[in-house]
């Protein structure tokens, strides 16, 4: 019997270029229930607590702000019961488009655009 196995996203893979030395990295906390966050996964912050989670398309009750798209995940945390330390790229950077990964509640290419637009604003061009 063949076995099957899933690749996850591996850690940076979307970065194209970044600001030389880590200039485009920053640490944060991903908000513990966001479960298991891969990288490439747009994220925004939470105005109240300022920790982050996967961007929603709208606004999200307890989860203000985050609906600002303005960080991508570079390493894969699970988040499922505590909050996480996690390393993002924040600013001066370029990602591979198609290695993104959104919340699930963007799910239209008008909402991606949308988003890609928001990172635009931190200086992260998605290619």
């Amino acid at each position: 019997m063949q076995s099957k196995f899933t690749e996850t996203p591996r850690d940076l893979a979307f970065l194209l270029t970044e600001a030389n030395g880590y200039l485009s990295r920053d640490t944060v906390v991903i908000l513990a229930g966001s479960g298991k966050v891969k990288a490439g996964t747009v994220l925004g912050k939470i105005t109240a607590s300022g920790k982050f989670v996967p961007s929603p398309a709208a606004q999200v009750a307890g989860k203000e702000g985050a609906e600002t798209a303005i960080a991508i995940l570079g390493y894969e945390v699970d988040a499922t019961n505590d909050d996480v330390p996690a390393v993002i790229i924040a600013n001066d950077a370029e990602v591979k488009r198609p290695m993104l990964i959104f919340d699930a509640s963007v799910d239209d290419a008008t909402k991606q655009t949308a988003k890609l637009t928001q990172l635009r604003a931190v200086n992260i061009k998605a290619r």
